[in-house]
């Protein structure tokens, strides 16, 4: 399994990955009704992205809420890389060519334990607030506010078993130069760096790296 390090500016690092989607569990009969809900949701929820990705909808509040669903799917999908982590033995970092190896253990060692923080945060604030949207089930139609939330918690939780878990992986590590490349794009104008993101993005093959890196590099 490869993740790769990136570089974003005013020594800010960030793993990332794109492993592919997987279809969330059925919900079984021995699953507490808890679990069963929150399955379910999550189901609902992936329907309602599919559905917001084919762009169908008509009129101005289904439009803004198809893109306001896809731009939430798409931060969902970045935490990905932690939850690939789970049950994980081993794993390939590749790093920018212009780091020492010893400095990218100490960095892999911080950006996982900032994300077990994080997301151990957000699992119990998403929790809080999932419990309190169970109040909207009395409003007819689709609940997107519990659908959304129950995502939430079921990512941050993945999130953080991923990030708990990266201590006991064996890891083995790999330079790159078009991490350095991508890495000295940080220091430079959005519009300006947007095709040589795009092509690094290209030759890496990771289809949604320029979006994430146009968001979130300094």
């Amino acid at each position: 399994m490869d993740l790769f390090l990136l570089s974003l500016g005013r020594n800010r690092f960030e793993l990332y990955s794109e492993p592919p989607e997987e279809e969330p569990d059925a919900p079984t009969r021995s699953d507490g009704r808890l679990r069963r809900w929150a399955l379910n949701a999550q189901i609902r929820w992936r329907e309602l992205v599919e559905t917001a990705r084919q762009g169908r909808a008509t009129g101005r509040f289904a439009r803004w809420r198809d893109q306001a669903v896809c731009h939430v799917a798409e931060r969902i999908a970045e935490q990905r890389t932690l939850w690939s982590l789970i049950g994980c033995a081993t794993a390939h970092l590749r790093y920018p060519s212009n780091m020492d190896e010893s400095a990218v253990r100490d960095t892999l060692t911080r950006v996982v334990a900032a994300a077990r923080r994080r997301h151990g945060w957000w699992l119990v604030i998403d929790l809080i607030v999932f419990v309190i949207s169970g109040v909207l089930a009395l409003i007819p139609g689709p609940n997107l506010v519990a659908y959304y939330c129950a995502f939430r918690v079921v990512g941050h939780l993945q999130s953080w078993r991923g990030a708990r878990g990266a201590g006991q992986i064996a890891w083995t590590y790999s330079s790159d130069t078009s991490l350095a490349e991508l890495a000295e794009l940080a220091k430079q104008p959005r519009e300006t760096r947007r095709p040589q993101v795009a092509e690094i993005a290209a030759r890496l093959h990771l289809q949604r790296l320029p979006k994430f890196f146009e968001r979130v590099a300094v």
